[in-house]
């Protein structure tokens, strides 16, 4: 009992460190514009597919697995950058006095564009991504174990996330970020550009996408396909809300509460309702709690 407990609590913190990098940018973007990008689900499947493009040439090419897994993240954090300053830039720059409803319908509609796009480069096909982390078991103790592929997807999390809240909090740029989710007038007046400071977030936002797109493409059985963002892109978003969106903390705490919520109810109850377990804590976190379980506190919010 104690070891399946165990087991089930250590899928739940892989799966829900993936959710909340997902979420950051999700919240991120909220913080700043007070919009939902539901296009950075997507971003997640191209940073995903790019990585698999490019990890599948270099290992033809005989280079080490390493090195080809940092370049290939390098690569589709890279192509995810410009692609979210892209649309940043297109898209959401023109609405951003508009009405509430035209940047998430914009949003949602370049959401399917980059859908169109996957599916015109890579066509419908399910691709196999590479092999790039050891997937050798370690034994905790009786049945208990994690393999070499989760530890690392949970310590990559770990520093994608922290140093999120470093560069946030500590630094030039992340005072200007908590400035422009103020007041983007403003901070304007102060000296600000508030353009650049919102399309970097946006890239930043973009980046974290692409990183948990490769580690969601090495934990989901290693397949990846132009809809695979959709459903975790659905989760995160959930993760967003849970936490309190527009709370960076929030994020991090509702991706991981929500990945245990999973973990548990597919282990405990039935792994074929999996996805419908994120849902109903969804209901119940906003029925009780409307702002999420922290909340949102404007100083957080970037």
């Amino acid at each position: 009992m104690l070891e399946t407990l165990v087991q089930t609590l250590i899928n739940g913190i892989v799966v829900g460190s993936i959710y909340a990098m997902v979420a950051l940018g999700y919240t991120m973007v909220y913080g700043i514009l007070g919009i939902i990008n539901f296009a950075h689900a997507e971003e997640m499947m191209i940073g995903a597919m790019v990585a698999m493009t490019v990890a599948t040439l270099l290992l033809k090419a005989g280079l080490p697995v390493l090195l080809v897994l940092i370049l290939a993240a390098i690569a589709a954090m890279i192509v995810c950058m410009i692609l979210s300053y892209t649309i940043e830039k297109v898209a959401y720059r023109p609405l951003r006095n508009a009405p509430k409803l035209a940047p998430l319908i914009t949003a949602i509609g370049v959401s399917f564009l980059l859908q169109s796009i996957a599916q015109l480069v890579w066509g419908l096909e399910h691709f196999p991504f590479p092999e790039l982390l050891p997937s050798k078991r370690i034994i905790l103790f009786g049945d208990v174990g994690i393999t070499m592929r989760e530890i690392v997807i949970v310590i990559v999390s770990l520093i994608m996330m922290t140093g999120l809240l470093t560069l946030v909090n500590k630094t030039k740029l992340g005072r200007a970020m908590r400035a422009t989710s103020e007041n983007v007038g403003v901070t304007g007046l102060m000296g600000v550009n508030p353009n650049k400071v919102i399309s970097a977030t946006f890239m930043i936002g973009a980046a974290l996408a692409a990183i948990a797109g490769i580690l969601y493409a090495m934990n989901a059985g290693g397949k990846v396909h132009f809809f695979m963002g959709f459903m975790p892109g659905m989760k995160a978003f959930i993760a967003a809300v849970l936490g309190g969106i527009g709370n960076i903390p929030g994020a991090v705490v509702g991706g991981l509460a929500l990945g245990l919520a999973e973990a548990l109810g597919a282990g405990y109850i039935s792994s074929e309702y999996q996805d419908v377990f994120a849902f109903v804590v969804l209901v119940v976190v906003l029925i009780f709690r409307p702002s999420g379980l922290l909340g949102q506190r404007t100083a957080d919010r970037a």
